[in-house]
């Protein structure tokens, strides 16, 4: 098996068009920008670990750092844009990782450790690390023809990351767990991301500077 290769899975940080559950609290331009930093954590993680190729599928207009392709996304559902990205990147003999751009908080261990999994002599043929709302942040898988399944499966329901299991067990693959990340969706997801992600990041900065803090209980602005 060839060097191992990671998809990152992306919008393009353009305001009232990503992470638009940020908002409110955030603005749209606000919410683009911790957008714009939690992917470019995300790229400099991947650029950080093993991976032999790296490749960004956008939905919209990027300019990717050097060392990266870039394709753009294509497909209707979010099912269909993630078994696109696997096709459309495929090599045979080649492991594959998709993570996406919600999880800045990824370590370049993490992508090391399912590259490892995926090469092990009698590894498993797939590896999914569950998120904390119920779908998944990072599928990794030896053959990229398997994630065909993807298509068919309902995204951002608190079944997605089982359903997705036991759609790849049904293909005959034994399946591996990563450990359980959590997305950042909303203000209070970033909030809680950003105090696990390393010193000097990006994502930490830009939720300090963009998302504002959680008004407590019964301190309301009503008078």
């Amino acid at each position: 098996m060839s060097g191992p290769q990671v998809i990152v899975l992306a919008k393009a940080p353009v305001p009232g068009r990503v992470k638009t559950r940020l908002c409110p609290p955030c603005t749209p331009a606000q919410a683009a920008l911790v957008a714009a930093a939690a992917l470019a954590d995300t790229l400099d993680v991947v650029a950080a670990s093993r991976a032999g190729r790296r490749i960004l599928a956008v939905d919209g207009d990027f300019a990717a750092p050097a060392g990266w392709e870039v394709m753009p996304q294509r497909g209707e559902s979010l099912g269909a844009r993630l078994a696109h990205a696997f096709a459309d990147s495929d090599r045979p003999g080649t492991a594959t990782v998709l993570v996406g751009m919600d999880t800045p908080q990824l370590s370049a261990r993490d992508l090391d450790e399912t590259f490892r999994r995926l090469a092990a002599p009698h590894g498993p043929g797939a590896v999914l690390g569950p998120a904390a709302d119920g779908g998944w942040w990072a599928l990794g898988l030896r053959d990229s023809r398997h994630a065909s399944v993807l298509a068919g499966i309902a995204t951002s329901t608190a079944r997605t990351g089982a359903d997705t299991w036991e759609a790849l067990r049904r293909r005959g693959l034994r399946v591996a767990a990563l450990r359980r990340l959590t997305d950042v969706d909303t203000a209070d997801d970033a909030r809680a991301v950003a105090a696990l992600c390393p010193a000097g990041s990006r994502f930490p900065a830009a939720v300090a500077a963009h998302v504002p803090a959680a008004v407590p209980a019964g301190q309301g602005s009503g008078r």
